[in-house]
């Protein structure tokens, strides 16, 4: 198999018993090593419109594993380690072929964010040292053309550690950062910055509240959660709303590194039944002290826009830290990477979790972790994990070094792999006709090949910005779709209709999923607005 061997993991293959093998690895789940040197660390990753996966490192690393094309240098006087660099910190993978394209970004781009604009550019902002305040586009292609542009204007503020998220106007809000406790706009469209007090009372000792959690709510506001509190903020008049109880447990966001997720929204509840999941972190002080502390082993719910709003909890299997959660074309979540004990950090990270779990947000309570087959590779640090049009998760990236070391414990990871999930059986549904963009209310009609399909669903999924456990950007919104109707051949006319507004679903592509009987098939771009 082409770079890599698939890695059945649930036991030994025998050959005299390998239908009923194959049946409990497609149960559990398997992974397979598509590159084996990407020649960089995937620190930041983000999937396409057009497919291909945008990885970024770090410049001030001296030399990556991967060499830009011919006569292409990085000279940069303010670079710390190579001031004449023609090695590559950002690259384009494509799935399928596996190739590796290197691209040239010359700020550093170390703990920067992210997102994906309404025309499917991705635009990226901040970084550490020269890229501190610097605003960076990538429009991707098909071909070999595109690559990093860096704009001349930049942040109002430098922001190092902050998160994104696209408005429904179009812009993203840019939230905290490192030692700031503002937002602004990307564009700024005449906006400054504007305080936020949850960033100043949840800046402890070790600073927690760095990549906070930002999610757009379905009535056009913010969730903001810092360390282990969390606001309603309205962007508009960049006033504080409301604020939540303290989620019980340990600090949540860097360098404890928890994760969370908006649970998917489904036109079933006309986009209204809105819940948040939280879930990991580390023992308060681990960043500070490292003596490999355990991590947190709890999750916790809440429903922010419901009267007296507060937190659910729940066990996970085992304690994990820089976990990275993906919403999946089944409106479950899955639970992948990370680390047992520690923080984030330089060598911080012990007892790397192997193991990814199954969240299903629809079971009762105590009924919802399911864990699944696990990879050889520990993911830790500075790991990424993403879904793919075709339903595969991609998993890239884990230094826990400052430079990149080869050896030793943890060191660091240039290998790329995917998971599928057990969703990615043999009677996978496939599309014969889905519209290439949607406008709001619209109605439409996909037909979806599935012999004997008793429920299709079509669930629509944007493509975050994916950094430091936290999926930037991420939503997934469960369309309203009519009874199948036959229409010959094995397929099914679905009719349809594209959410009902920017605040649903803000402006840009997504993948759109045919997902017939629990079985999910290869996701079409659409592009929403």
């Amino acid at each position: 198999m082409e770079q890599g061997d698939k890695l059945l993991l649930w036991g030994l293959l025998i050959l005299g018993a390998w239908c009923g093998a194959v049946s409990m690895v497609e149960a559990q789940g398997y992974w397979e090593t598509v590159v084996n040197n990407a020649g960089i660390a995937t620190m930041h990753a983000a999937v396409t419109h057009y497919g291909n996966v945008v990885l970024l490192d770090r410049t001030n690393v001296g030399p990556s594993q991967l060499n830009l094309a011919p006569g292409v240098c990085r000279d940069n006087p303010q670079d710390r380690a190579s001031t004449h660099d023609c090695t590559a910190h950002s690259a384009l993978f494509t799935p399928g072929s596996n190739d590796i394209r290197p691209l040239f970004v010359y700020t550093d781009t170390w703990c920067s964010s992210g997102q994906f604009d309404g025309s499917g550019k991705l635009v990226q902002t901040g970084g550490d040292a020269d890229g501190l305040m610097k605003i960076r586009n990538f429009s991707p292609c098909g071909g070999g053309g595109c690559d990093w542009v860096e704009l001349d204007g930049g942040l109002q503020q430098g922001r190092w550690y902050a998160s994104n998220q696209i408005l429904p106007d179009g812009t993203q809000i840019v939230v905290g950062g490192r030692g700031v406790g503002t937002v602004e706009y990307v564009p700024a469209n005449g906006r400054g910055t504007y305080d936020v007090p949850l960033l100043y009372k949840s800046n402890d000792a070790q600073m927690d509240n760095l990549y906070p959690f930002v999610h757009l709510l379905p009535n056009n506001q913010l969730y903001i959660f810092a360390n282990r509190d969390s606001i309603l903020y309205d962007w508009q008049t960049n006033k504080v709303v409301r604020d939540y109880p303290t989620i019980p447990g340990e600090p949540r966001n860097y360098p404890s590194a928890g994760s969370s997720v908006l649970l998917p929204l489904s036109a079933n509840a006309d986009y209204g039944n809105v819940e948040v999941l939280v879930c990991g972190g580390a023992a308060y002080g681990a960043y500070m002290n490292p003596a490999g502390q355990t991590a947190s082993q709890t999750c916790g719910r809440i429903a922010p826009l419901a009267a007296g709003a507060g937190w659910a909890m729940e066990n996970m299997p085992m304690p994990r830290l820089m976990g990275d959660m993906i919403l999946l074309p089944t409106r479950d979540v899955l639970i992948i990477n990370g680390a047992g004990g520690g923080a984030q950090g330089w060598g911080n990270a012990v007892d790397p979790v192997k193991t990814p779990v199954l969240y299903k947000p629809y079971n009762a309570a105590g009924a919802r972790m399911q864990t699944l087959t696990g990879s050889p590779i520990p993911r830790v640090y500075h790991s990424t994990a993403n879904l793919l049009p075709d339903g595969r998760i991609l998993v890239a990236g884990s230094n826990t070094h400052q430079f990149y070391t080869l050896t030793g414990y943890l060191p660091t990871e240039l290998r790329i792999e995917t998971f599928s999930p057990p969703y990615m059986g043999a009677n996978r549904p496939t599309y014969a006709a889905v519209p290439g963009g949607l406008k709001y209310g619209g109605g439409f009609t996909a037909t979806v090949k599935s012999a004997g399909a008793k429920n299709i669903e079509l669930n629509m999924v944007s493509a975050p910005f994916v950094t430091h456990s936290y999926a930037q950007g991420q939503r997934l919104l469960q369309l309203e779709v009519s009874a199948p109707a036959a229409a010959g051949a094995g397929a099914y006319d679905v009719a349809s209709k594209a959410p009902p507004n920017a605040a649903v679903a803000p402006g840009g592509y997504y993948m759109l999923f045919p997902v017939a009987d629990g079985n999910v098939g290869y996701a079409s771009w659409v592009k929403m607005g």
